[in-house]
Order: C-alpha cells, then structure tokens, then sequence
C-alpha cells in the first residue's frame, strides 16, 4: 500500500495524466543520461495546469525536475511538481533536486520510484521536514515507472551490474542464418528500423569476435536514409581475437571497445558504470550469456520464413535438460510489418 493523503478525485487525475506525460519524457533521456537515471518531471501550477515538463540531460546538465522547475518559473509556485523518481538530496556536479524544489516553492510533489541509492536518497525526507506535501503514487504507476525506462538504472544500483537485454532475428525456426550462411536480411525494414530506435537508448552494443570476423558489422544507430543518428551506443566486440584495424565496427568517433575476454562477467566489468547493455550475436556469444544467468531481457524479430537448416540463434546454453531451460516471460508484442517482435523479461521465482 502507497502512503498519500486522500485528494480530490479531479486533482489525483490530472496527478496521474502528468505522471504519465512524465514517464513519456523520461524515454528521450534514455542512451544520453548515463551514469544519472533517466527520469521525467512535470510541474503543475495551483490550478492543476501543466506548465513545465522536463527529462534528465547529459551528465553535468539538469536533472529533468530542474528543467521542469525552470520552465515552470514563478507558476510552480503553490503547484505540484509529478517526477519519476524521488527527488535527489545530494550535491554532485549538479545541487540537489529536493532543494530546488524548495526554492521553486512547491506546495505538493508526487513521485514514483523511491532512490534506491543511499548517495542520493532522502529527497522526500528533505521535503516534508520542510512543510512541503510528498506523497508517493499508486501502486499501478510505481510499477509502470519501475518496468519503463527507469528498468535498467534500477537493475544497476540493485544488482551492481549492467542490465543485459539479448537482441536476435530469426526465422519462424530459430534460424539466423541459411545453411549457405545467407542472413541478409531475414526480417524487414521495419523490424530493422525498430532495432535502430532501440540502439540510440542503450549504453552499448556488443557483438563476439566470430560475428565481427563474419558480417563487419558497424553497430551504429542510423536513420532510414542511411545516415547516423545523433545518439550513438558505444560499440564493442568480445572475444581474444583481435579487432582489424580496418573493422567497420571501429568507426572514427573512438566509441569503440575490445573487451578482450570470453567471460561475460569480465565483459561487463570492463564496460565500466554503463547501465544497459545489448547483445546482438552471434549464437556462441548469446549462449555464453544464458549460460552465465547474465541475460535478462530478450528482444525477439521473427519474420515468416522457415529455412529448416542453418545457423540457430543460440548455441551451448547451459541446458541439458527441460527443467533447466532459461525461462522468460512476455512482456510486450508488436507487428513490424510482415515480423513479429516480442520483448521478454527473465523469469523470477
């Protein structure tokens, strides 16, 4: 149960409309705010009208309640400012969001997500010692804040690591690749449109040595005319072979790692205080993932070809048996043209 006083039914509406619009901007700071979270805020002044909406910026710019304070200006006054995490109490290269709440002179803050960082924490505490209202949202929303693009912040500072989500495409029979080793292209330009999307909000994309080898892939975030967006991962390849220095991957803006190892727990050390991290192949790489308990997220392409032969979308897993096979739950589907995509979270309990 949620601790918060009881509000007018048509405040707590227009509460839940902003904590909505909040977790909406939260996503446009999703691959850019690393190592802060990304959040979203939104101020509402004493009428209950929106007048400042902001998301976490770059690390040393605001967080997204200062940017929605500044929006805001004087109309914050007496309003309500609605954030998806609890407001920071700590000094870092920026000063602390529950003091600039203050200062802005808000009368009431709704949040989501309690901070799970002690560093950081404290940002309500802070705010009802000075008079001011704090109240955490409903259940349903401290849930659709936890799985939304707060998941993968929250999975670091609980865990210690990254969060891994596991990226393939594949045939209707779990093949990557023709028996020719032909694999281009297997889904279709939507499908490859939404994994571009999904490369500008993540930290880094990773691929073995064997794929490198094989595909020269580039792992750049790109537009639909070819060119490279303005949000690029940083690109790394793992194995112990060595990356040529002619590799597409390597690229000219040095975001290029070589995680020289075939551990997956090494990799990830190596990777530093990222929060999100995407595997994309090949087969042997995803295994050594699944065999390790370092996957937990799977995003699945499949389009309407069965090639009955091939390279399979994953190898040496770990499992030798039903009873041990890795367990995900679906979480969401879409239609991408002629594909399906689904996203599955690892299994708990």
């Amino acid at each position: 149960m949620t601790m918060r006083s009881a509000p007018d039914g048509g405040r707590r509406r227009r509460e839940r409309e902003a904590l909505a619009d909040a977790l909406a901007l939260s996503r446009s700071a999703l691959g850019v705010s690393t190592p802060n979270p990304p959040v979203g805020a939104v101020v509402l002044d004493a009428q209950g009208d929106a007048v400042g909406r902001g998301a976490t910026e770059p690390p040393g710019g605001r967080h997204a309640e200062v940017v929605a304070l500044d929006e805001a200006g004087e109309r914050a006054r007496g309003g309500t400012l609605v954030v998806t995490l609890e407001p920071c109490d700590h000094q870092g290269r920026t000063g602390p969001c529950s003091a600039r709440a203050l200062a802005a002179g808000v009368a009431r803050v709704v949040y989501a997500v309690s901070d799970p960082n002690p560093l950081a924490a404290g940002g309500a505490a802070t705010l009802r010692r000075a008079g001011v209202e704090v109240v955490r949202a409903d259940d349903d929303e401290v849930a659709a804040a936890e799985q939304g693009p707060l998941r993968a912040w929250l999975h670091r500072q609980r865990t210690g690591r990254p969060y891994v989500t596991w990226k393939y495409a594949a045939t209707l029979d779990g093949r990557v690749a023709a028996a020719d080793g032909t694999s281009r292209w297997i889904t279709g330009p939507d499908s490859r449109r939404h994994v571009h999307g999904r490369r500008q909000e993540i930290d880094v994309v990773v691929v073995g040595s064997g794929t490198c080898t094989a595909d020269d892939p580039s792992l750049t975030a790109r537009s639909d005319d070819g060119s490279p967006t303005d949000r690029q991962p940083l690109r790394a390849v793992m194995g112990l072979t060595a990356v040529p220095p002619d590799a597409a991957v390597r690229g000219t803006d040095g975001r290029f790692r070589h995680l020289a190892t075939r551990d997956p727990a090494d990799a990830l050390a190596m990777l530093g205080d990222v929060q999100h991290v995407l595997v994309e192949g090949g087969p042997r790489l995803a295994g050594a993932f699944l065999s390790a308990g370092l996957v937990d997220e799977v995003e699945a392409y499949l389009a309407p070809l069965v090639l009955g032969g091939g390279r399979s979308a994953v190898e040496e897993a770990g499992v030798g048996t039903l009873s041990d096979a890795h367990g995900f739950e679906v979480c969401e589907t879409a239609v991408l043209g002629q594909d399906v995509y689904l996203r599955m979270m690892r299994r708990t309990g």
